[in-house]
């Protein structure tokens, strides 16, 4: 009786993600490989590559912290630094460039265009400090309505204090969202994981291509028109 006890104790712990199977599995894998310094680099990353959206990384942290395998407060508190660094970063180049160039910096980046600095300013000048703070919402928005707040020399402090606030609620919500749903998902995942895999693969090719085709029809439409003047 004993033995058995003292075996029990020294079994290893259960992968919860060895059922998991396919892209899904590969990505919760990853992502506690990588833990909560993971997450902030994603969302980090989304501030420059808008097509990667949050929505996308902050619930599977979620279920990560529901499963025990990542805390949820340091995710979040990752997620909403690395929001906040990628927001400072475009902040000091909106200041440091001013609205004419910067506006051809974002024109020329790949996958970006004119039109995202001028919605986003526009938003802005409507809007003011509230823009910061619910533009962390709004997919694309969030990633560049730092620009004109910068280009106005907006209060650092005020800038700071909305991004926080704004990120920090929006990332409590998707992270939260996939840990109270936890429950629900594990079984799903653990029976159909394969198939949701390719499901979540078709869509996300499917979103991506069409991003780029937009955007490419769009750059080679202003071209045209440029041309003919």
């Amino acid at each position: 009786m004993d033995i058995d006890v003292m075996n029990l104790a020294a079994a290893p712990p259960v992968d919860p993600s060895a059922g998991y199977s396919g892209f899904i599995g590969w990505v919760l894998t990853q992502m506690e490989v990588l833990g909560e310094l993971g997450v902030g680099l994603a969302i980090l990353l989304e501030t420059f590559l808008p097509p990667i959206p949050s929505e996308a990384v902050l619930p599977g942290a979620g279920f990560l912290a529901y499963e025990g395998r990542m805390s949820f407060t340091l995710a979040w508190v990752a997620a909403t630094a690395g929001g906040l660094i990628g927001a400072w970063i475009w902040y000091v180049i909106g200041a440091a460039l001013g609205r004419d160039r910067t506006r051809r910096l974002v024109g020329r980046t790949p996958l970006l265009d004119y039109e995202d600095f001028d919605k986003s300013e526009a938003f802005f000048q409507r809007w003011g400090g509230v823009a910061v703070l619910l533009g962390r919402c709004v997919p694309l928005v969030r990633s560049f309505v730092s620009i004109p707040a910068g280009i106005d020399r907006m209060s650092i402090l005020h800038f700071t204090a909305y991004t926080l606030i704004g990120s920090g609620v929006w990332n409590a919500i998707w992270i939260g969202a996939g840990f109270l749903f936890g429950p629900a998902i594990r079984p799903a995942l653990e029976r159909w994981s394969g198939v949701l895999s390719n499901a979540v693969l078709a869509i996300i090719v499917i979103l991506f291509v069409w991003f780029v085709v937009k955007r490419v029809r769009r750059l080679l439409k202003r071209r045209g028109a440029v041309g003919v003047r």
